[in-house]
């Protein structure tokens, strides 16, 4: 029996605008993530990550083309039913200082405690699960203004793990973290992958790091058109060097990092 993936695209094209001054910055992509796959995706700022990303999530329309998640078109899916089904972390500046941290992370549970918000016991350890798995728990009581920009983006991490979805999609999530911070969630999302079950598409610019977690990669490079292929395919082909060539940089399948193309 075929495994049925978790999130699918079917020629999506995503982009803004609309007739003649639609800009189209992915085209006909079709790619497919199943259960307890990481896909990282990567290319230069503008390339288009974040566009796809709210695209994949429903925040925008896509220009043409189909969106599944667990097999079902997701125009089709009601809100709060899509709400379970996919957790999101956007860069977005989060407007919440007045809030205390484990009441941020409570909104995570809106989609399971019906029409009056009633959080239950079990909601409130499922809560506090998600802010000690990133490292916030002695900061629950703490209102978000109180929070560093990197404190914020674990407590909005905590939000989409109290969410309970099979989906997550994560928009630059370490951004503003430190390196122990950043090794630290990457290594957390990898473990929900695999102990979870769940499908993790993440964009970032850590990729040195990033890429020992990553099964799979969505490349963008300098055109709307966007590669998917399995990690080690991708370095071992050079599809990596591909991206930042124009840059001056090179990836060195040996050490794992990027380097000027004259020290390699």
């Amino acid at each position: 029996m075929n495994k049925q993936p978790i999130i699918e695209t079917l020629l999506l094209s995503a982009g803004y605008g609309k007739g003649e001054s639609t800009t189209v910055v992915v085209d006909n992509l079709s790619f497919s993530l199943y259960e307890g796959e990481f896909a990282l995706l990567l290319g230069c700022n503008g390339a288009g990550k974040s566009t796809l990303l709210r695209t994949i999530s429903n925040v925008q329309k896509p220009l043409s083309g189909e969106v599944k998640i667990c097999g079902e078109n997701i125009e089709n899916i009601s809100p709060r039913e899509l709400a379970q089904k996919i957790s999101a972390v956007f860069t977005d500046k989060t407007m919440a200082g007045g809030l205390r941290v484990e009441e941020v992370v409570a909104l995570g549970r809106h989609p399971y405690t019906g029409f009056f918000g009633k959080i239950t016991k079990e909601d409130k350890e499922i809560i506090m699960s998600a802010l000690s798995l990133v490292g916030m728990g002695q900061k629950s009581k703490k209102y978000l203004s109180q929070l560093s920009d990197g404190e914020r983006q674990k407590v909005m991490i905590a939000k989409a793990l109290a969410q309970q979805t099979p989906l997550m999609i994560l928009d630059e999530p370490t951004a503003f973290l430190d390196l122990p911070s950043r090794v630290e969630i990457l290594y957390l999302l990898r473990r929900l992958a695999d102990e979870q079950g769940k499908a993790i598409l993440l964009s970032t610019h850590d990729v040195e790091q990033s890429l020992s977690v990553a099964d799979k990669l969505l490349l963008f490079g300098d055109s709307d058109r966007v590669e998917f292929m399995p990690t080690q395919v991708a370095i071992e082909n050079g599809a990596i060097d591909n991206l930042f060539i124009s840059r001056g940089i090179e990836f060195n399948k040996q050490t794992g990092r990027f380097l000027p193309k004259l020290m390699i």
